[in-house]
């Protein structure tokens, strides 16, 4: 069995964006080497995506969610590193976007990705169908057929989500059927049954199908609204101390499975797992 190398994740930061403690701790958690590298030094040509196995898509509000969640960071990725970000894609590298990252992702085209055109915008993460911004904590089926390999061996997870635009929709119902149909929806929110929903209070935005989170073709690159960053530790959950009296507290938060996958993934690729 060849030696594990570092796997190496690029969180990017900056002009907005604020989950970049927690994201590379899930990651370093997992065992892979995190670097935060502010958005800015990425577009001015400071760093090479080919230098990394992961890129992270952080939460926050990027450029002040101005003209729309996730707009402005998009383009600025497109006019700067369209064609870098699909050769990164297209030569085996993994990508996570959450919340405003997942928006971002969204609109560059990176998810869905149909056909393998990573540059055409199919889907939106529009306002909440309640409108105003929400912050609850949810529970998510993970869609047995996915090909999302973020998301291996986890049934149900349970995440803190916060956002005012998180309602998935797609372009056209052609769209749809096919993400639907080709295993790229990852995650639903679910109800107090484990039903995926689509109402109030199990989804907190009306998303179609209570869509939560997607991937493209591959399963390597993968957007979601709720947040594993924010459930690394059991403490982190609202009920750590009725769990710890019941005896259910666990060290590790549910988060932690979602950046452990991806690690495993790059070294499974590498032939080391």
């Amino acid at each position: 069995m060849a030696s594990e190398a570092a796997v190496r994740v690029l969180v990017l930061t900056g002009l907005g964006l604020n989950c970049e403690a927690e994201t590379a701790q899930g990651f370093r958690m997992a065992g892979a080497e995190p670097e935060q590298v502010p958005l800015a030094e990425l577009l001015a040509g400071g760093r090479e995506l080919g230098s990394y196995d992961i890129v992270a898509m952080i939460g926050g509000f990027s450029f002040g969610d101005h003209l729309g969640a996730g707009v402005v960071y998009a383009n600025r990725l497109r006019c700067r590193l369209g064609d870098q970000l699909e050769r990164f894609i297209v030569g085996g590298g993994l990508v996570i976007g959450i919340c405003n990252g997942f928006q971002a992702m969204a609109r560059l085209g990176l998810v869905p990705g149909l056909d393998g055109d990573y540059g055409r915008q199919r889907v939106t993460l529009a306002a909440n169908e309640r409108l105003g911004y929400r912050d609850a904590w949810v529970r998510l089926r993970v869609e047995p057929a996915t090909k999302c390999v973020w998301t291996r061996g986890i049934t149900e997870i349970e995440l803190p989500a916060r956002h005012g635009e998180g309602r998935f929709l797609a372009e056209s119902e052609a769209v749809l059927e096919r993400i639907e149909g080709e295993g790229q929806v990852a995650l639903r929110y679910v109800d107090e049954k484990g039903n995926p929903t689509e109402a109030w209070p199990g989804n907190p935005n009306g998303s179609r199908g209570g869509i939560a989170g997607i991937c493209d073709p591959t399963g390597r690159v993968f957007g979601l609204m709720p947040h594993p960053d924010a459930y690394l530790y059991g403490i982190h959950h609202p009920q750590w101390t009725r769990k710890k009296l019941r005896g259910e507290l666990r060290d590790e938060g549910e988060g932690i499975r979602i950046f452990r996958n991806g690690v495993e993934e790059v070294r499974r690729m590498r032939g080391e797992g």
